[in-house]
């Protein structure tokens, strides 16, 4: 049976879970944000001083709960459930393959390679990697059905793609923050190396409630490259890796006016935000973009209540011109 030109778009659940998860994916980061100011989430440096049956390896939770990203991504990429039609797999040498490439190649350095290449990593609560799974679920899956459908094959169109200036500017910003990012996450890495070669590699905690505090990783104060201006250069390299990548797989999602920045700031406009249908909901802000906004406002807090707990830690050591992740302002 020949196809119907006309039918694109699915209508059926595949476009209706891939609206939802796009509407509430977008809210709840923008409401959990906040939240992560006032509490801390309990892994890495946050992890609980006590010893407790929720405590799980470091290591071993964080490749389980970063795989789920690409598989969930692959999985859409080549099942394209926003697609009337499952679409034949795009040619190698195709933007839509590059850029499936791009999240996958972050996913391999971010799920195996990085954490296999740790020599130890603190403890996580259960809750930190069941958090994770879920969020790279929806993540994954939401990367995966955009790349692959009828929107994406129509602007990432070959001829069209390789004639845009905001490709290239892409590509460039993705990989100066890919790299950016292994280059500072190595001087972390080569941090906990010297110590347990040293033998220095862990800290005894003070006494919890009248019980032993754990034994913890060591930290110190890094420097070099982006350390010399900020407490999290990983942090902002990453975002810069994905605004990159937003740049290059999707249209600028709005043109803001100072009304439209004025109604955010209206509680009606947020009832009405929620309330309205999925399928209506910022039908320009993608996936690529949800992506980034999210990991600001997610990582954002985390990078804040990081530098103040270096600034307690090491006193009048820690540099003082040195600020959280935006050189010179935050």
């Amino acid at each position: 049976m020949p196809r119907d030109p006309m039918l694109t778009f699915g209508q059926g659940q595949g476009m209706f879970l891939y609206n939802v998860a796009r509407k509430w994916f977008t809210l709840g980061s923008v409401l959990i944000g906040p939240v992560l100011l006032l509490i801390n989430a309990p892994f890495g440096r946050f992890s609980p001083k006590s010893d407790s049956i929720f405590l799980v390896d470091g290591i071993t939770s964080w490749i389980i709960m970063e795989l789920v990203s690409p598989i969930a991504f692959l999985t859409c990429f080549f099942s394209s459930p926003v697609s009337y039609y499952r679409p034949d797999l795009p040619e190698l040498a195709t933007p839509q393959t590059l850029l499936a490439a791009l999240f996958l190649i972050h996913y391999a350095n971010r799920a195996l390679i990085s954490p296999l290449r740790t020599p130890s990593r603190s403890k996580s609560h259960l809750i930190v990697p069941l958090c994770a799974i879920f969020y790279n679920l929806i993540n994954g899956s939401l990367m995966g059905s955009f790349l692959s459908s009828p929107y994406a094959r129509i602007f990432l169109n070959s001829s069209a793609t390789y004639e845009r200036p905001s490709f290239y500017i892409g590509l460039a910003l993705w990989a100066i923050g890919f790299a950016g990012n292994i280059a500072h996450d190595e001087i972390l890495l080569d941090i906990r190396r010297k110590a347990n070669a040293k033998g220095k590699g862990k800290e005894p905690q003070p006494t919890v409630d009248g019980k032993p505090g754990r034994i913890e990783e060591y930290y110190a104060i890094p420097q070099g490259l982006l350390y010399r201006f900020v407490s999290y250069p990983n942090y902002l390299c990453e975002w810069l890796e994905w605004l990159g990548f937003a740049l290059a797989a999707a249209p600028f999602p709005v043109e803001f006016t100072f009304s439209t920045l004025v109604s955010l700031f209206s509680w009606e406009t947020w009832v009405s935000i929620v309330q309205e249908p999925s399928h209506i909901f910022a039908p320009n802000l993608l996936p690529p973009y949800i992506f980034l906004l999210s990991e600001v406002l997610l990582m954002l807090p985390r990078a804040y209540k990081g530098h103040l707990w270096y600034k307690q830690k090491f006193g009048d050591r820690y540099p003082k011109e040195r600020k959280a992740v935006v050189p010179f302002i935050l």
